[in-house]
């Protein structure tokens, strides 16, 4: 069995498998052409379509990652061939962490106090109390059920929005067009773990953040593409006139790295951070990994991408 790897660390990825493995033969992207070739599997994240290209008999190919997006967008993507992604894995945890710092930021007035240390400003802001503070997420898979209960648990209303019906324990569950506007218009803060499809993209435009109550804010850990980041730029205002929505925690970008000359860096109400909110943790990723090749060498059926559907 022959196993090719294409990720960041990938050297670490190849030991990791070799140990777990001893009987296949794992090898990196960087190995010469002719040595990665004939893969029966690829465990990769944003694997280069010359690597999709050279393969004649693939019998899976993991995703190292939740978002499935890039993969099928690469040109060369074999067709017919199966695809599963890391579900979870130890990046929900992450994730969730990522996401109540954000809601945690805006609830107790942190941006607030950031502005006012700027001119030396001694002004405590009211604590409410946490039921009036209701956080809507959307996007209820794998990662974003486990988000949308950890804020629950932290205390938060939380209002769930899926494309289909779902239940969660805790979680006041929404979907169709009809739930997202019911969610936007009531929530203090919109969390968005929703995979890049073309249903998704743009999803909150500039009349979705219309309908967020003034003062809301927005997190957006899941894609860049999911916001019109010129309409949020619109709705936030600027620092002489405040807009609609009153800041923003931003970790995905329609452009990545996002151009040192966006006006998202500058902008005083929002937190750029660099795509690091859920980076896959090896461990827990390795043993999902060698799991799903065990089902496929095994004839299991597994829970497989949908590339019409995008996830």
């Amino acid at each position: 069995m022959k196993i090719v790897v294409h990720i960041d660390d990938a050297a670490q990825w190849q030991t990791a498998l070799a140990n777990a493995m001893p009987q296949a033969t794992v090898l990196t992207s960087d190995a010469p052409e002719s040595e990665r070739q004939n893969a029966d599997y690829l465990a990769v994240w944003k694997a280069p379509a010359y690597l999709l290209q050279e393969q004649t008999q693939l019998k899976g190919i993991i995703n190292l990652g939740a978002g499935v997006d890039y993969l099928l967008k690469t040109s060369g993507l074999p067709s017919g061939v199966p695809i599963v992604k890391l579900r979870d894995a130890g990046m929900g945890e992450l994730m969730a962490d990522y996401v109540l710092y954000g809601v945690l930021h805006f609830y107790r007035s942190m941006d607030r106090y950031a502005f006012q240390q700027q001119s030396a400003t001694w002004e405590p802001h009211a604590v409410p109390e946490k039921a009036q503070w209701p956080v809507g997420v959307l996007g209820l898979g794998a990662i974003g059920s486990f988000v949308a209960t950890h804020l629950s648990q932290a205390g938060f209303p939380v209002v769930g929005w899926s494309r289909s019906p779902k239940k969660i324990n805790g979680v006041r569950c929404l979907h169709g067009n009809q739930g997202l506007d019911e969610l936007l218009s009531q929530v203090q803060s919109v969390v968005t773990i929703l995979p890049d499809t073309a249903a998704t993209e743009g999803l909150l435009n500039a009349e979705r953040l219309a309908k967020l109550p003034k003062g809301a804010s927005v997190i957006n850990p899941g894609r860049g593409s999911l916001i019109d980041e010129q309409a949020l730029l619109d709705a936030l205002g600027d620092a002489q006139t405040p807009g609609h929505v009153r800041g923003a925690l931003l970790d995905v970008f329609c452009e990545e790295p996002l151009p040192a000359n966006h006006p998202l860096w500058q902008h005083p109400n929002v937190i750029v951070t660099p795509h690091m909110a859920a980076p896959t943790p090896l461990h827990e990723a390795i043993d999902q990994v060698i799991s799903y090749i065990k089902a496929f060498e095994a004839g299991e059926t597994l829970a497989t991408v949908t590339p019409s559907e995008g996830y």
